[in-house]
């Protein structure tokens, strides 16, 4: 732990240009679709129930239909948000 605070301490701080309101709020979507995401998908791998698989399964593919919709621009390859997806 001491040696990656350490390491983190003695790289440069890349920043990005300051997003505009619009394009943090796309941003902010984005990650909001995405973490629900994950989060149903551990459900997902969790859950025994036939219904309950059955729901989360549409609940899946509705959230990969709007994370499909949700543009947020070239930020997310600097992010490293693109390819989650």
């Amino acid at each position: 732990m001491e040696a990656q605070q350490a390491e983190a301490g003695e790289k440069p701080a890349q920043f990005l240009p300051a997003m505009s309101g619009e394009e943090a709020a796309r941003w902010r979507e984005k990650e909001s679709l995405r973490l629900s995401r994950q989060r149903v998908l551990q459900q997902l791998a969790a859950s025994q129930n036939p219904l309950h698989r059955q729901q989360l399964e549409e609940a899946l593919a509705n959230l990969e239909e709007k994370l499909k919709k949700t543009d947020v621009g070239p930020r997310t390859s600097d992010l490293g948000l693109g390819s989650e997806v």
